[in-house]
């Protein structure tokens, strides 16, 4: 009676939707619209100022929006009945949970748009042991710890609801949350990234059915049957879902092409049936996010619908709305509940209990399946993450009365607990062991002796639009076929943003380092994978598709990695600057410019830096219509050295045409003394490195009628820049990043370091060339990248 006497008194008034103004006398925060405007401006300034200051910590954004949460509520600045009812007036709740419901509706259909059954079908055995383990051993622990807060905390709740609730809430493993983990710590595409991954989503599947059944068992006061009508219902909705919905999500998904936009209807009508899901759930008596979860596993994981759908909702739900259910939750959450030396010990002995029952279970298992200690440990970690599905379960609880307020608390604790340590512990105990060792990885630039050895090269890409011209160069780059066929690594570099569907880019990356096509499954409807595809059928280049995903702060270690891996002697990084349509370089992204003098600096093998003019067209060209006139701009050095080996690989194509311009600089009188340096080095041994290098290519280029060799003696900048505006009809400019130019020969222009002088000249508005440009820079063992001596290059062919 108690209850239900508090339950009417505390019924709030209802507030009317918009005020008249401050000028009329009207308080906007006694209105629906602006108090709830301000509501959600506050959440995302604080949640997302706090995401900002644990970023360092390598902190998932859900800790700061579940610390967010509980700043607001009565655990700290709730304690200020004046801001409490301010801002969060209890008149206000029922809208503000209303609008955090319906941001949770539309996220938890993102969740199942990234929740691939196909790939859970084929998850292996030793990741199905890991995610049974992961469940079984937590649930039972659960369980365990639910008859002692029953004895405590917990007198007179509903007892079989509870034992679930609390089993459901141990045994979880958050997806969305350990995905991003991974992809920040870059584990996704190791064997432990992919167990996990594999071992969560099955984690997740169980997870919501058994949620189901819980909030089936906590509705269930009236009689025990209501629980099996409710379990049974639920399962008739899914049944009917995968019947009626199936064949028009698919049916949808064929009406929409690549390349072109999705109708507008497709979009509507499908956030229309998510709703209608949630309806229709909620009516059975099972929360109406299960609709929502269950049409978004429906939806085909292939073509450009669930991507229109993926960039449709998400930023609004995820950014505005979804942050609002942290309040919600914090609002529920009062710390101070928590006193006592039993209270507290029950904060450990869930924390200890959760812990123990998913690291040590998971830790066992693993050792089982002969993973190796520190991975099985590392699994241990990622496993016990926990997330937003966490507080779904435990607001459920809450609001169905089976979970009373210290309890409440003491599980939101535990899952902040156990999600903040699991970054730093997986840092602590778990390094990727590196594949490629550097007794092997003999060949890292262009230049070598051997000339039929096997070219194995790193080529990067942004977007669609680098594709075409970065095909063209390959199919330059290919030979003549004496030697071993040309191998190349096509990485699609994509940046980690904060965007939740982050995560889709996980399938991508799942598949990093296999074909493009799989025996039993269809290709990849990506037009960017058909393209490469199609090159590699039609020419004598194998090509492996990779992924990088990646902030862009730290990408670079992604590619500098991965050519060390697969020994590559070349990477070719795209540069950061596009061509306009009136021939104009304008820049595309300032940090793809950081992350190219980021591998330039840490990579070891060659690197070449692509200024695409549209090399070839906007389209591949076939190798019997290839016909490219190459300039190389020889100077010297090391750096020189290499883009004239790249050259004389493509001069064996037989529709290219290679011209080699050797620029001589005049000495000048240096009081007394004149400068027997001719070509501006200053040091012997590069002297004669070049010496030795252009005697053999003079003598091979003497037999080959395609290659052309000048020498001009020059004395300033403007008489190269005069030479090469001679050349009509030149399509790529190979130059080395730093020539063997002595300090007394000024280029002037050094807008980009990273392309060095020459690069930099080649690609001025000032001067009016059309030909795209490959700026090299030569392997050097133990020199820095800004030096230009290159007088350990013998030491770098045998490292």
């Amino acid at each position: 009676m108690a209850s239900n006497s508090t339950a009417v008194t505390s019924c709030p008034t209802p507030m009317k939707a918009t005020s008249n103004g401050i000028f009329q006398g009207d308080n906007p925060l006694d209105f629906a619209l602006p108090l709830i405007i301000l509501q959600i401006c506050l959440v995302v300034a604080l949640t997302r100022g706090l995401a900002f200051l644990l970023r360092p910590l390598k902190q998932p954004r859900v800790i700061g929006e579940i610390i967010g949460g509980i700043l607001l509520g009565p655990s700290a600045l709730g304690r200020n009945k004046n801001f409490l009812h301010t801002i969060f007036p209890s008149n206000s709740i029922t809208l503000l949970d209303t609008v955090a419901n319906i941001g949770l509706l539309f996220f938890l259909f993102l969740v199942g748009l990234e929740l691939d059954l196909k790939s859970i079908r084929r998850t292996g055995k030793k990741a199905l042991g890991i995610a049974i383990t992961g469940i079984c051993v937590p649930f039972a622990l659960g369980i365990g710890s639910s008859f002692v807060l029953r004895e405590t905390i917990s007198k007179g709740v509903n007892a079989s609801a509870f034992l679930i609730f609390m089993g459901v809430a141990l045994s979880i493993t958050a997806f969305p949350v350990l995905a991003r983990i991974l992809a920040e710590l870059k584990l996704l595409t190791t064997d432990v990234g992919r167990m996990a991954m594999s071992a969560a989503a099955v984690n997740d599947v169980a997870a919501w059915i058994l949620l189901a059944l819980a909030i089936a068992l906590s509705g269930s006061d009236k009689s025990p049957l209501t629980a099996v009508w409710v379990l049974l219902s639920g399962c008739g909705f899914v049944v009917a879902a995968i019947v009626i919905l199936s064949p028009v999500f698919k049916w949808m998904t064929k009406q929409c092409f690549q390349g072109e936009p999705v109708r507008e209807i497709y979009i509507c009508a499908t956030l229309a049936i998510v709703l209608a899901a949630g309806f229709a759930t909620d009516f059975i008596g099972i929360h109406a996010m299960f609709g929502a979860f269950v049409v978004g596993v429906l939806v085909p994981k292939d073509g450009p619908l669930i991507g229109a759908l993926v960039e449709k909702i998400e930023d609004l739900v995820s950014g505005l709305f979804l942050p609002l259910y942290f309040v919600s939750s914090g609002l529920k959450t009062n710390v101070a509940t928590i006193q006592g030396a039993q209270s507290w010990g029950l904060l450990v002995l869930v924390i200890v209990t959760a812990c123990s029952g998913k690291i040590l279970g998971t830790f066992l298992v693993s050792l089982l399946c002969k993973v190796p200690v520190r991975e099985a440990l590392a699994l241990g970690f990622l496993m016990n993450t926990k997330g937003l599905v966490e507080l779904i379960v435990l607001n459920i609880g809450k609001d169905r009365k089976v979970l009373n307020d210290q309890t409440f608390a003491i599980m939101i604790l535990m899952a902040l607990f156990t999600t903040f340590i699991t970054t730093p512990l997986v840092i602590a105990v778990y390094k990727p062991a590196r594949s490629a060792k550097i007794a092997d990885y003999k060949h890292r630039k262009i230049e070598r002796k051997n000339k039929n050895t096997q070219l194995r090269m790193l080529t990067c890409f942004h977007s669609a639009g680098n594709v075409p011209s970065i095909i063209n160069l390959l199919e330059a780059s290919r030979g003549t076929g004496k030697g071993e066929e040309l191998c190349v690594y096509a990485m699609h570099l994509m940046e980690l943003s904060e965007r939740s569907s982050a995560i889709l880019m996980v399938h991508k990356a799942r598949k990093n380092g296999l074909p493009f096509w799989n025996k039993g499954q269809r290709s990849d409807s990506n037009h960017v994978i058909v393209a490469f595809e199609a090159y590699q059928q039609l020419s004598r280049v194998f090509i492996r598709p990779m992924t990088a995903i990646s902030s862009m702060s730290d990408i670079h270690e992604d590619i500098c990695a991965t050519a060390e891996r697969k020994r590559t002697a070349i990477i070719i990084l795209p540069f950061h600057k596009h061509q306009r349509v009136d021939g104009s370089l304008e820049t595309t992204r300032s940090s793809i410019r950081v992350v190219n003098q980021n591998v330039l600096e840490h990579a070891q093998c060659s690197v070449g830096i692509f200024v695409d003019r549209g090399l070839g067209g906007t389209a591949h060209v076939s190798s019997s219509n290839v016909s490219l006139f190459i300039t190389v701009l020889f100077f010297g050095g090391g750096d020189d050295r290499e883009a004239l080996s790249f050259g004389v690989r493509m001069a064996e194509h037989p529709g290219i045409r290679l011209m080699v311009i050797h620029f001589f600089v005049e000495p000048e009188p240096v009081g007394e003394i004149i400068s027997a340096d001719t070509v501006g080095i200053s040091l012997a041994k590069p002297v004669s490195q070049d010496d030795e290098f252009l005697s053999e290519f003079r003598y091979n280029a003497s037999k080959n009628d395609s290659i052309t060799y000048v020498e001009k003696t020059i004395k300033t900048a403007a008489e190269v820049m005069g030479i090469v505006q001679e050349l009509k009809h030149c399509n790529l400019y190979l130059v080395g990043r730093s020539p063997g130019l002595n300090s007394s020969f000024a280029l002037n222009r050094n807008d980009c370091p990273e392309l060095g002088p020459i690069g930099n000249l080649l690609t001025s508005p000032n001067f009016p060339i059309t030909a795209s440009v490959l700026v090299v820079q030569q392997y050097r063992s133990q020199l820095p990248v800004n030096s230009a001596s290159d007088s350990v290059d013998g030491e770098s062919e045998s490292a």
